[in-house]
């Protein structure tokens, strides 16, 4: 076994492992194919993101886990907390509840609702909403054996893509957009991000069409290791 194996296999053990704590204490939460690979391709770091029925095992869908291989500097309780965020969308998923939108990039009330239930504490943020976390004490005792456990893991992590502070490349197509009553407009990505659209039939917010579930980003100058 090569030093290369080590590292994948604790991380990937360690991983699953915490995985599997979360799961017995919040049964919603669902089984996943972890992933772990590049979160600085972009012009925001993703520490991780949760898609749902990406994978396919027979004639089942799985939800896949994906870790950014960067955010593994932040440490044990950094990870834990991206783990937990991640776990509150999956939860969403179980239950069928709407808890992002904008392409899964902010994060609304439901989602506070749901990652507090799993024991994070949220904060607000202008452009991604409900998405700043932090793992508290009692959080940090209650997964202290898992902590250990990913301490141990944590032995590597991986660099930035160069370059990466290079910014957004234009988008002529725009955007398409939904509400809850079927109305559908094109706008650009610019526009949709800047402030919610709301429609004026049935009230509610318009939503990307894509990108189901949520992730689990940061701009590159907010993130503390006590985020997310």
């Amino acid at each position: 076994m090569t030093d290369s194996d080590t590292i994948t296999g604790l991380l990937v053990s360690a991983v699953e492992s915490t995985w599997a704590a979360i799961r017995s204490r919040h049964p919603d939460v669902p089984e996943v194919v972890l992933t772990v690979g590049s979160g600085s391709i972009g012009s925001d770091l993703t520490l991780g993101h949760f898609a749902p029925n990406r994978w396919v095992r027979g004639e089942y869908e799985l939800h896949e886990l994906f870790l950014g291989g960067e955010g593994l500097q932040r440490g044990a309780v950094g990870v834990l907390g991206t783990l937990l965020h991640e776990a509150a969308h999956g939860v969403a998923v179980t239950r069928g509840i709407k808890d992002t939108s904008r392409q899964g990039r902010w994060h609304n009330e439901r989602f506070r609702a749901l990652g507090e239930e799993l024991g994070l504490t949220l904060e607000h943020h202008d452009k991604i909403g409900w998405s700043l976390t932090t793992v508290p004490d009692q959080t940090r005792e209650l997964y202290r054996d898992e902590l250990e456990e990913l301490t141990f893991a944590l032995v590597a992590y991986r660099r930035s893509e160069p370059g990466r502070r290079g910014g957004r490349k234009s988008n002529n197509n725009g955007l398409s957009v939904e509400c809850n009553c079927g109305r559908k407009i094109r706008v650009s990505k610019t526009v949709f991000e800047t402030a919610p659209i709301y429609c004026g039939g049935c009230g509610a917010e318009f939503s990307a069409e894509s990108e189901p579930g949520g992730g689990d980003s940061v701009q590159i100058e907010f993130t503390p290791v006590s985020s997310r």
